[in-house]
């Protein structure tokens, strides 16, 4: 293993390694995850088998006033509606007592589906290597490690033909809400994200290795796809810093998002069917 790739957020064997710790966390936003923490298990009792905070704020890059809090619960049954209320409520609750965080989001999986042989490569890889133990047994010592392979790209970012249909359909409804500028901006930042690690996983295999930072997802794959490498800076600078341009979502739906979908395709081949 040479430097550079144990640079490129791999150790010394090969495997991408976790990326979050709570020794990272900025100081401003450590009352935060403390409150989640105590918050959840308030609200989810037993229901929850374990909890996971993921993104920059453990990663340490969180801006005060800028970034979201981002958590992964597993619960020990298959989410239902009430568990999807809850922490609707308790996302809310969070957003409206800390200023430093611009919304939180939480994904709800049940234990058995993270550590189930289909996620093994998609949201076992997520739980595993991007995101920090909260609450519980941690998951990750039920999971292999993983390589910057081509199975770790096709099962994690091998479906991006399915999204586009239904990104098109959030664009137009976003012009029907009561702010339809923020409406974009929040699409603009979501789908400027999802496409810019879909073209750094991409060229993954080949880079040989993992970052979370846009600006060098976005150079990596430039490297590898020059003739489309501005069209996702651009994208990276607005996952950071988004508008709500009509043309910059229109652009994703109608140009770099086919393209990429159909070159994906080509190199790592579709993403296994899930369920839902």
């Amino acid at each position: 293993m040479t430097e550079t790739s144990r640079c490129r957020g791999l150790d010394a064997q090969g495997y991408i390694e976790r990326e979050g710790a709570h020794a990272r966390v900025p100081h401003a936003f450590r009352p935060v995850v403390a409150s989640a923490r105590e918050r959840l298990l308030d609200v989810f009792g037993t229901r929850l088998h374990s909890a996971y905070v993921y993104g920059s704020i453990p990663r340490g890059t969180a801006r005060v006033g800028r970034s979201d809090l981002d958590l992964l619960l597993a619960l020990r049954a298959e989410p239902a509606d009430p568990d999807r209320e809850d922490a609707r409520a308790l996302c809310e609750a969070l957003d409206r007592v800390f200023p430093q965080i611009d919304g939180v989001g939480t994904l709800l999986f049940s234990q058995a589906r993270l550590l189930s042989e289909a996620e093994t490569y998609d949201l076992g890889w997520f739980v595993a290597c991007l995101c920090t133990p909260l609450l519980g047994e941690d998951l990750a010592q039920q999971l292999p490690r993983y390589r910057p392979d081509s199975l770790l790209a096709r099962e994690t970012n091998g479906d991006l033909a399915l999204f586009l249909p239904r990104w098109r359909e959030r664009i137009a409804a976003a012009e029907h809400g009561a702010d339809p500028e923020e409406a974009r901006r929040r699409l603009v930042r979501f789908m400027s994200r999802h496409l810019v690690r879909t073209g750094f996983t991409l060229v993954m295999p080949r880079w040989n290795g993992w970052t979370s930072d846009l600006t060098e997802m976005a150079a990596a794959f430039g490297t590898y796809y020059p003739l489309r490498a501005a069209q996702l800076r651009a994208a990276a600078v607005l996952g950071y810093q988004p508008t709500g341009d009509r043309a910059v979502l229109a652009s994703y739906v109608d140009d770099l998002g086919p393209w990429l979908a159909e070159e994906y395709a080509h190199v790592h081949g579709v993403k296994a069917p899930r369920p839902d």
